[in-house]
């Protein structure tokens, strides 16, 4: 039996299972908020074309209007000033996309403090406990937050200074950059940074260095409490978009014997 045939054997029989780490995507889909005077992007509409009527006796079919940035989404460097000479989302070779999960469960620290961030000793003690890095990984902060999505107030949790969500400190940014073995870095929270990451130093590290560095970003996932601290496999599928600074995103997780 082949490799491929052994995965198509397991996803049949169970043994392997595939988890959807990815949020519906709707008109109520909470999505990132600039302050004024910033521009900010759209959510999701859909405007019928036809629907089994006189346009169209036979068929429905809608007319899509969305932000890249909206819902669960790829982040290509293209999208922050450091990776304005880097990958646009269809230029990403489809090797980065797939690849092996790695999970840094905060969830009870970010319970404690929604304006809880990751740094390099968070790294370092998961590595004592589970070993190097592997290869052309993802990882995968876990938080708690996607338990929020159905009420944006809650996800955005915002106040007169602004969002107050988990995120990653500056150092820790860097560290992540600096890893040859991080493909991307995906977060439960609406973007990648933290809520009051506008006040750090570079403004929003995570977009400015990863993207930078050729690293990928995700946002907005769920079910990441399903996902084992290692062993999974992670597979992100964007639409291609020429020239797209990011793009809505379906993100699955294979997991033996979940």
């Amino acid at each position: 039996m082949s490799v491929l045939q052994g995965l198509v054997a397991a996803l049949s029989d169970g043994s392997v299972q595939v988890i959807d780490l990815t949020t519906p995507l709707s008109g109520d889909t909470p999505i990132l908020n600039l302050p004024q005077p910033l521009a900010n992007t759209v959510g999701l509409s859909l405007t019928p074309v036809s629907n089994f009527d006189d346009a169209g006796p036979a068929w429905a079919w809608n007319d899509v209007t969305v932000g890249e940035h909206a819902g669960t989404h790829l982040d290509a460097p293209v999208h922050w000033i450091t990776g304005r000479d880097g990958k646009s989302v269809d230029e990403i070779e489809p090797s980065r996309l797939v690849g092996p999960i790695v999970v840094l469960d905060k969830s009870a620290e970010a319970a404690r403090d929604p304006d809880f961030l990751l740094e390099p000793e968070h790294f370092e003690e998961w590595q004592r406990d589970h070993g190097q890095l592997p290869e052309n990984c993802w990882v995968i902060f876990r938080t708690g937050w996607s338990a929020r999505g159905g009420n944006a107030a809650e996800f955005v949790n915002a106040d007169e200074d602004g969002p107050h969500t988990p995120g990653v400190s500056v150092a820790c940014a860097k560290w992540m950059a600096g890893n040859d073995r991080i493909s991307g870095f995906g977060v439960e929270t609406v973007g990648v940074d933290a809520g009051q990451a506008a006040a750090m130093d570079p403004m929003f590290p995570v977009h400015s260095f990863l993207l930078g560095a050729d690293k990928y970003g995700l946002t907005s996932l769920r079910n990441v409490e399903r996902l084992p601290v290692t062993g999974a496999t992670l597979v992100v599928a964007p639409l291609p978009i020429v020239g797209g600074t990011g793009s809505p995103a379906r993100v699955y997780a294979l997991v033996e014997g979940a």
